[in-house]
């Protein structure tokens, strides 16, 4: 049944609003994810250089999670959220600016990208556990489907316009579009409507942590995916950030045809999205993780590489599965996750699942020079398959079920009695 601006009844103030934001700062980071790296090389920079600068960003946004997880706990997340949403705005707005004005010094702009991390970082627990808050049980597949679906649609039009702007413009260009983006989802975060999250105690935070901690460790499908996830992102960001724009630079001649195949990777996460706006897998788990398997082909299309037409088919396949595991696992999380736990567990999910991207990016770049780009790649593909099929020896993968309605389970984990 839609409301009176014709949304569904699902689709709250705060659900819509964050929604909207998160739609605006995806279609410009999808397209700074290109800039950042072709900004490098335009300087005269290398493989090496766009993964020091990759991983200058995602060292400190694995840093800091567990304190942003905190935060969240303790102050109104939309708040939090506005904070770190100005904080983005002005280090990318500074980095666009300086490549801009002929800055080439690498250690600025892994300094820049760094504190646009660390915002990062006190942004994502918090946007978890409010995007969680704004919807009713019942109604949680269809209103994580579609959160997604806009985040998707937003990678497919900012992928697609970064690349384009990046030839016709220059890169400093998209990051300072970037840095507007943000701008207006902080202006459109203050109009949420949200109450202090419920402090765990006045434990200090120390202990705070221990009892996110103790909450995480209890569930094995939980932290085994992590560990899966903390190796798996590691392969991804080294082809998204190195391997990806090296190929289309030296095979491809440009950066519109990278451009182009991460918007189709966008599009097959859109049309996962819509997918799943329906379909409700009971087996959350297992149906996610098969939808992690075409990973593999994308990353040996790349290898060879086939034409660019063909990869961005490749990667429309990949965007279908990797939103059917996305969905799935927000679930997961959501169904099995106490909400005053959200916030920390959401955290030590990001701080695992992330924990080697920085060395695999600073890495990949070096590997490619000793061992050939090409050959890297087609080692990505094999790390993927065993990854995927690796995780399945966790019984609770396979099991895990979805709940009538959507509904919470009861038998909460208490710290306390957790050894």
């Amino acid at each position: 049944m839609p409301n009176r601006l014709g949304l569904p009844v699902w689709a709250g103030r705060n659900y819509v609003l964050q929604t909207g934001a998160t739609f605006i700062t995806g279609l410009g980071n999808s397209g700074a994810l290109i800039a950042a790296a072709f900004a490098v090389l335009a300087a005269g920079g290398s493989g090496t250089g766009v993964g020091f600068v990759a991983a200058a960003r995602t060292l400190p946004l694995v840093g800091f999670l567990l304190l942003g997880g905190v935060i969240a706990d303790r102050f109104p997340r939309h708040h939090v959220m506005v904070v770190a949403n100005v904080a983005n705005a002005l280090s990318q707005g500074a980095f666009g600016i300086y490549v801009l004005t002929g800055g080439t010094e690498l250690w600025v702009m892994m300094l820049l990208s760094g504190i646009g991390g660390s915002a990062h970082a006190m942004y994502l627990p918090a946007a978890q556990g409010l995007l969680f808050a704004s919807m009713e049980a019942e109604h949680a597949g269809p209103a994580l489907a579609a959160y997604r679906v806009a985040v998707s649609s937003s990678q497919i039009g900012g992928a697609a316009l970064g690349g384009v702007l990046i030839t016709a413009l220059a890169p400093g260009a998209v990051l300072v579009l970037d840095a507007a983006g943000f701008v207006v989802a902080a202006l459109l975060r203050t109009l949420m409507r949200l109450p202090a999250a419920e402090p765990a105690g006045d434990d200090p935070m120390w202990r705070q942590l221990v009892d996110g901690w103790r909450v995480f460790v209890a569930r094995r499908w939980l932290w085994g995916i992590v560990v899966q996830f903390a190796l798996l992102n590691g392969v991804v960001t080294a082809v998204e950030t190195v391997y990806g724009p090296l190929v289309a630079e030296e095979h491809w001649g440009a950066a519109w045809p990278w451009g182009v195949a991460l918007s189709a990777l966008g599009l097959g996460t859109l049309f996962g999205g819509l997918i799943l706006v329906r379909y409700r897998p009971r087996r959350l788990l297992r149906a996610g993780n098969w939808g992690l398997l075409p990973l593999a082909p994308g990353f040996a299309a790349l290898a060879v590489p086939v034409p660019w037409p063909l990869f961005a088919l490749s990667m429309f396949v990949c965007g279908v599965g990797l939103e059917v595991f996305g969905v799935c696992w927000m679930l997961a999380l959501r169904q099995e996750i106490a909400p005053e736990y959200v916030a920390r567990v959401s955290a030590y999910d990001w701080i695992g699942s992330m924990a080697l991207a920085p060395a695999c990016t600073a890495l990949a770049g070096p590997a490619g020079n000793a061992f050939g780009t090409g050959n890297m790649l087609w080692a990505c593909a094999a790390a993927s398959v065993v990854l995927v099929l690796g995780v399945f020896v966790i019984p609770e993968v396979g099991t895990l079920s979805r709940t009538p309605a959507g509904q919470r389970v009861t038998d909460r984990v208490d710290p306390a009695e957790v050894s």
